[in-house]
């Protein structure tokens, strides 16, 4: 049963995306964007994403809470369009460039020979960072989780690989892709803000969250820049900003500083932040 659920949610998303391909992306986005603020609002789907935001801003008032989870809806259904969408939403974003104190790094490691690891959150147009790095010369690869529809997940890997290559999946075959793409001298991106079981609690919008120490470990042994990365969407539109890269220490500090850096990013456009995600499990729930 759960197989024949899992072919025709695949089925009825491609169906959706082949009746919205020759539309521009930006009516591509508005229109999953408006599908997906629909279904947030069944319990099964938003309740998490006002759980999640009762635990880290316990005295937000619930109309605001049931508002602003409504809005985190339309935006993750905007930016799940980018992804299905890569090869249209590279055309949109052509004439963006990156900018801010860690591309000097990067291109300066690209030059030397060296690999990177650049890290983001499930927050803004995240996609469009790998598209702008390419076009700089710096194809950057990317980790991703495969999803539990198997029917999807070709959908949502050959998205991810036409911002660059190589796609890896998690997992010990993957780790042995990843080391030697690093070693080798390439980029790679890692999205950190999802829970990991055997990761670190370490705070995340003042909320202990298990968190992966593997980008640090990585950066630390193969001595690699490991440098946060963001997109976005302000008033004059999307910005992709490369950060300062984050200074070697030990992991644990290292991906404190992350944590730090992304709820900076998300209190301040907290819609644009994928709340939908079991980030805090254990305490979302209410147990300790």
């Amino acid at each position: 049963m759960r197989d024949v659920i899992h072919r025709i949610e695949a089925f009825a998303l491609r169906a959706l995306l082949a009746i919205l391909s020759p539309f521009p992306m930006a009516v591509r986005r508005a229109v999953i964007g408006w599908i997906a603020g629909m279904l947030v609002r069944l319990p099964a789907i938003g309740g998490r994403a006002t759980r999640n935001l009762a635990l880290v801003w316990p005295h937000m008032p619930a109309p605001e809470r049931r508002a602003l989870t409504l809005a985190v809806g339309r935006n993750t259904g905007r930016t799940l369009a980018g992804v299905w969408c890569n090869d249209a939403m590279e055309r949109e974003f052509a004439h963006l460039t990156l900018d801010g104190p860690g591309l000097p790094v990067l291109r300066a490691a690209k030059a030397e020979g060296r690999g990177a690891i650049l890290l983001s959150g499930h927050f803004g147009q995240w996609e469009v960072i790998r598209h702008a790095l390419r076009r700089e010369g710096m194809e950057t690869g990317a980790i991703y989780r495969p999803n539990n529809n198997p029917h999807y997940n070709p959908l949502f890997r050959d998205g991810l690989r036409m911002a660059g290559e190589p796609i890896v999946p998690r997992g010990p075959a993957g780790l042995r892709d990843l080391m030697r793409h690093l070693q080798a001298g390439g980029f790679m991106a890692f999205l950190m803000d999802q829970h990991v079981y055997e990761g670190v609690p370490i705070p995340f919008l003042g909320v202990p969250a298990r968190t992966s120490l593997a980008p640090a470990d990585l950066a630390l042994r193969f001595d690699i820049p490991l440098v946060p990365c963001f997109a976005p969407w302000e008033a004059g539109g999307l910005r992709l900003i490369v950060e300062t890269p984050i200074s070697p220490s030990d992991p644990e500090t290292m991906m404190r500083d992350f944590n730090d850096r992304l709820s900076s990013w998300v209190t301040r456009y907290p819609s644009q932040w994928h709340w939908l995600h079991r980030r805090w499990k254990g305490q979302m729930d209410g147990s300790p």
